[in-house]
């Protein structure tokens, strides 16, 4: 099996359309900073797993995305529709999914998702909200997907019960969180410099 492609869906920092959930304690630039950071931390974390990579892109066009981060990467445009109907137009495997939103993610992942993928269809990094923050798959499930309620607490339990329908078990990785909500800056001081100083 080839190396399979990680895959970064990424929106744009733009004040007041990133980090949206944040914006009540850091504010619009605030929100947008932490955004950034997350994105940036993530994409070199991506270089240096040297597995081969591509940046699905919102909130502005290939070239905004390039002057920041890099005219080197594969930017392809998100399109509309929910995150699996987004999934689905990347979906040629095998590939690895993942967003911005983990900060504790690290190269030692990336490369127990790729081991993973040698011995199941599926891997998954399970999330402490009841999501995934990575998603791997070395034949397209793009069904799997269908109609779900994203960014709930039934996103992980879900896609497990249509998977085992399918007969597929998936390998799970370590649980981690990811930083979306207020609560969840004061795990991350390094990335909350823009709170701090809001409050002062």
């Amino acid at each position: 099996m080839p190396a399979p492609t990680v895959t970064l869906f990424v929106r744009y920092p733009e004040a007041g359309q990133a980090k949206t959930r944040l914006i009540p304690v850091l504010g619009e630039e605030g929100a947008a900073a932490l955004h950034k950071r997350l994105a940036e931390r993530t994409v070199e974390t991506m270089r240096a797993s040297g597995l081969p990579m591509e940046l699905r892109v919102t909130g502005a066009g290939p070239a905004e995305f390039a002057e920041w981060l890099g005219d080197d990467l594969s930017l392809v445009d998100q399109g509309d529709g929910d995150l699996g109907e987004r999934m689905a137009r990347a979906a040629t495997p095998p590939r690895i999914f993942i967003g911005s939103d983990c900060p504790d993610l690290s190269v030692e992942h990336l490369h127990a998702a790729a081991t993973a993928l040698g011995d199941s269809d599926v891997v998954i990094g399970p999330a402490e909200d009841g999501g995934y923050w990575l998603l791997g798959f070395t034949s397209p499930c793009n069904d799997v997907f269908v109609d779900m309620a994203w960014g709930t607490d039934t996103v992980l339990p879900e896609t497990l019960r249509r998977l085992a329908a399918k007969g597929i078990e998936p390998i799970l990785l370590e649980m981690l969180s990811d930083c979306d909500r207020p609560e969840d800056l004061e795990r991350w001081p390094d990335l909350s410099v823009s709170h701090r100083a809001n409050e002062r």
